[in-house]
């Protein structure tokens, strides 16, 4: 079994920018599961969920170029590509059935601690952290970023003002940027 190469970030962008398939092959290896991971937060079934990972992957071959490591470090850079393909994926899917099925809410009463028990982070070591949001910002932050919603559709869903999820959005990420310093 070879052992693998510890590369820095910077070696393994600028390997990833000639089409190292050796530098490809250690990107896959040591991040496709927190990739995968954040996928399955917004995509449940996990054949699906494999597929838009293996979209993602090929977006971020196809698209190093684009990496600009003065705006974010590449783990945070490949897992914004990964969520929006995923939420894409999701918003897709829901559209097309949209005209099948009624939704959860029309038969269904809302309890905003429903949404808590989703963030379920911990192989990304994010538990503690999300744990010392409110419940109302965490039932916003699983809307929005690990199921794809938009602010407008949080607030129908929450049945809360659009204000009101804007101010309790941008309190939550402003606590979790604190957090992370």
């Amino acid at each position: 079994m070879p052992s693998k190469l510890p590369y820095t970030e910077t070696e393994l962008v600028e390997l990833l920018k000639l089409k190292s398939q050796r530098a490809y092959n250690y990107l896959y290896d040591n991040y496709s599961a927190a990739i995968y991971g954040v996928i399955c937060k917004v995509i449940s079934d996990t054949d699906e969920a494999a597929d838009v990972m293996q979209e993602a992957f090929i977006k971020i071959w196809k698209n190093i170029e684009q990496y600009d490591p003065h705006k974010g470090r590449l783990f945070t850079w490949m897992i914004n590509i990964a969520r929006n393909l995923a939420i894409d994926y999701v918003r897709s899917s829901r559209s097309k059935n949209s005209s099948k099925t009624e939704t959860l809410t029309e038969t269904t009463p809302l309890d905003v601690g429903d949404y808590t028990d989703h963030i379920k982070t911990d192989h990304l070591g994010l538990n503690k952290v999300i744990n010392e949001l409110t419940s109302d910002q965490k039932a916003i932050i699983d809307l929005a970023y690990f199921q794809g919603y938009t602010q407008e559709e949080i607030a129908k869903e929450l049945n809360l003002p659009l204000g009101t999820v804007k101010t309790r959005a941008r309190a939550a990420l402003l606590k979790l940027k604190h957090l992370f310093v």
